[in-house]
C-alpha cells in the first residue's frame, strides 16, 4: 500500500529568493506499507517546475501498490513524486532487511558534513545582522538575484568577515550583470556562484570569463541534464527533489565526478525527513547545502542532529 499526505512545517522566520517569500515548508510525506513494514519519504512539489501538491499526489496514488524501486525509475519522471517513493522505498527494504541504508547501497558509513546555512534576501542592513548573527558558521549561502545585489554581500561580508561565502542568484541575473558582478565577487571572497544565468539561457557562460566556480541548479536535474552543462559550469547541484530520488541521485554523483564536476548536495525547505536521504549522497562532495531543518520552527519527531561538526547521518528512527 501506499499512502501520500500533506504536511505543513512552520518556518522560524519568512525566507525569500528573488522569486518570492513563504513562511512554511508545505511537503508530501508518502509511506509504502508491505508486509506490516512501512518505510516513508517526503517530497516538495516545486511551482517554479510546474509541480503543485495535488499534481504530486496525484502521480503517486496512480503507482501500483506493489511497483519496486527499479520500476519505479520509469514509472514516473525525475522530480518530486519519484523522489518521495524511491526514498520511502529505500526506506522499507533498509528495516525489512535490518540493515541502514547505506549498507544496502553499499557506501561508505556516513559521518558529519558541514552545511551551509543559508541568509534569505533582505535589505543590506537586516542581512548584515543576520551574517552576525551567525558568524561562527563555517559557511553561508546568500540568496541574491537582483541588479542591486552589491551592497547586500558587502553588507553580509561586514557581519561575517571569516565565514566562507556561496552566492545563489536563482536565476536572478542577465549576463551583462553577471560579467559586471563577477570580479566584485571575487574580490569580496565568494567562493561560488549557483545559477546566476536563467536555465536554458546560459550558453554565455561557455563565452564568458569564470573567474569563480558556476554551480549549475535549475540547469541540471539528473544525468540526462550533463551534456548541456559542458564548458558552462565547474559544479552540479544535486538535490533529490529534481533527481526523483536518491536512486537517481547516485547515479548522478557519479556521472557528474567522473566528467570532472564539483558537486554540490543541495535541499529544498523541507523537514529532516527530505534531508535524511541527502545527508548519504553529501559524503565527500565540494559542498553541502542542507540547512532545511535549520530554517523550521518544527520539524519531525526524531530529526538531524547539527552541531559543530555539521549535519549528522539520520538516526534509524528518522530514515534508512
Amino acid at each position: 500500500m501506499i499512502t501520500v499526505q500533506p504536511d505543513v512545517f512552520r518556518l522560524a522566520q519568512a525566507f525569500t529568493i528573488s522569486r518570492g517569500s513563504r513562511t512554511e515548508a508545505r511537503v508530501l510525506t508518502v509511506r509504502v506499507t508491505r508486509n506490516g513494514v512501512t518505510g516513508w519519504g517526503e517530497c516538495v512539489p516545486y511551482a517554479h517546475y510546474g509541480e503543485t501538491m495535488d499534481s504530486v499526489s496525484a502521480l503517486i496514488s496512480a503507482l501500483p501498490a506493489g511497483i519496486s524501486r527499479h520500476d519505479l525509475q520509469d514509472a514516473l519522471p525525475a522530480g518530486a513524486a519519484r523522489n518521495a517513493v524511491d526514498c520511502a522505498l529505500w526506506d522499507l527494504a533498509a528495516k525489512q532487511a535490518g540493515k541502514r541504508v547505506w549498507e544496502l547501497a553499499e557506501l561508505p558509513a556516513p559521518r558529519p558534513q558541514i552545511t551551509a546555512y543559508t541568509l534569505s534576501l533582505d535589505t543590506a542592513e537586516n542581512m548584515r545582522a543576520a551574517a552576525a548573527k551567525n558568524a561562527f558558521r563555517p559557511l553561508l549561502k546568500i540568496k541574491l538575484g537582483t541588479p542591486d545585489d552589491m551592497p547586500r554581500l558587502e553588507a553580509v561580508r561586514a557581519g561575517a568577515p571569516r565565514s566562507r561565502i556561496i552566492i545563489d542568484a536563482n536565476e536572478g541575473w542577465s549576463a551583462d550583470v553577471y560579467a559586471d558582478l563577477a570580479p566584485h565577487l571575487v574580490a569580496m571572497g565568494v567562493a561560488l556562484v549557483e545559477q546566476p544565468l536563467p536555465a536554458g539561457q546560459d550558453d554565455m557562460l561557455a563565452e564568458m570569463a569564470r573567474p569563480l566556480p558556476v554551480c549549475a541548479d535549475e540547469s541540471c536535474h539528473d544525468r540526462a541534464s550533463m551534456p548541456a552543462l559542458r564548458g558552462k559550469y565547474d559544479v552540479v547541484n544535486i538535490k533529490l527533489d529534481k533527481t526523483g530520488g536518491l536512486t537517481e541521485a547516485l547515479a548522478l554523483k557519479h556521472q557528474a565526478l567522473a566528467a570532472g564536476h564539483g558537486v554540490m548536495v543541495g535541499c529544498m525547505v523541507g523537514s529532516s525527513l527530505a534531508m535524511a536521504p541527502a545527508t548519504l549522497l553529501a559524503q565527500g562532495v565540494a559542498y553541502t547545502d542542507l540547512d532545511g531543518p535549520l530554517l523550521l520552527a518544527e520539524d519531525r519527531d526524531t530529526p538531524l542532529h547539527f552541531d559543530d561538526r555539521g549535519v549528522h547521518p539520520p538516526e534509524a528512527a528518522l530514515w534508512g
